[in-house]
């Protein structure tokens, strides 16, 4: 698998935009705005633990990984300071960061355990947001209201999230991570993540003012339970972490090479190790 290019997003994230930038819809702005708001805590937490989980293999396979982690960290950065700015935004706004504290938390735990504990966290979070990253590209309807800048960068996040999904899997089996602990840490993770979305998502919606509408909750129905939802339709994806043998690598990326390949003009590659 070639190492993950680094990659300069050519989208102004200065000028400021609505809330409800996803078309005028308030929950699956609010929705992805929870995520955003994730983002910046999350990022450096997978870069840290990947950069340090490669310290911890002897020379010779650090060797095996150092392009792949350098274009992991690189990506990972570049997502974290382009979600800073989209969150300023909504900062200026109203909207309260209560997912980053609960999340900085956890972090402090983890960091003081064997490396390998924060790298099982980090590969099942990857698997998450490839698993949603896939939806998202499979199902362009979801952004086909939203402003086009904000589009691109979700559809560009995602696409990049597919193209390192392995990396944080691997370097927990390299450094001998065991099924036991990599099964349990993708359960820990799923209660947190869902909770903490959930709660963040109501959050932004008390804000913004529409968390009693009807019409809040038939696109929350509609764009995660409903026929070709997000949960209906990832559901599987998610469970396929459990299998035995399993590797991100068995999920195709196809829509991410795609979207990368017709989307050139939206970016300039930064650095691409060989």
């Amino acid at each position: 698998m070639s190492p993950p290019v680094i990659r300069q997003l050519l989208v102004d994230l200065s000028t400021p935009f609505a809330l409800r930038w996803n078309g005028g819809d308030a929950f699956t702005s609010a929705f992805m705005n929870a995520l955003s708001l994730s983002f910046p805590a999350g990022e450096q937490f997978f870069l840290d633990s990947v950069r340090d989980g490669l310290k911890q293999l002897p020379a010779e396979q650090q060797a095996l990984f150092r392009d792949e982690v350098k274009g992991f960290v690189g990506q990972e950065a570049t997502h974290r300071r382009l979600h800073a700015l989209f969150n300023r935004h909504l900062l200026d706004q109203g909207m309260v960061n209560h997912w980053e504290q609960r999340s900085l938390q956890r972090i402090a735990v983890i960091s003081q355990l064997d490396i390998r504990h924060a790298l099982g966290a980090t590969a099942a979070t990857e698997h998450y947001t490839a698993v949603f990253a896939h939806w998202l590209l499979a199902n362009p309807r979801f952004f086909e209201h939203a402003e086009p800048r904000l589009k691109t960068l979700w559809l560009w996040h995602a696409s990049e999230e597919s193209e390192h999904r392995c990396t944080a899997f691997d370097l927990y089996r390299a450094l001998g991570g065991n099924e036991e602990w990599r099964l349990r840490w993708m359960r820990r993770v799923s209660w947190f993540f869902l909770t903490d979305l959930l709660r963040q998502t109501v959050n932004n919606l008390w804000h913004d003012g529409s968390l009693f509408k009807l019409s809040t909750w038939s696109s929350a129905w509609k764009h995660l339970f409903a026929r070709g939802g997000l949960f209906r339709e990832s559901f599987s994806l998610w469970r396929d972490y459990f299998k035995p043998g399993f590797h991100p690598s068995q999920h195709p990326d196809l829509l991410s090479q795609q979207w990368l390949q017709q989307h050139a003009n939206a970016y300039a590659p930064v650095a691409q190790v060989a």
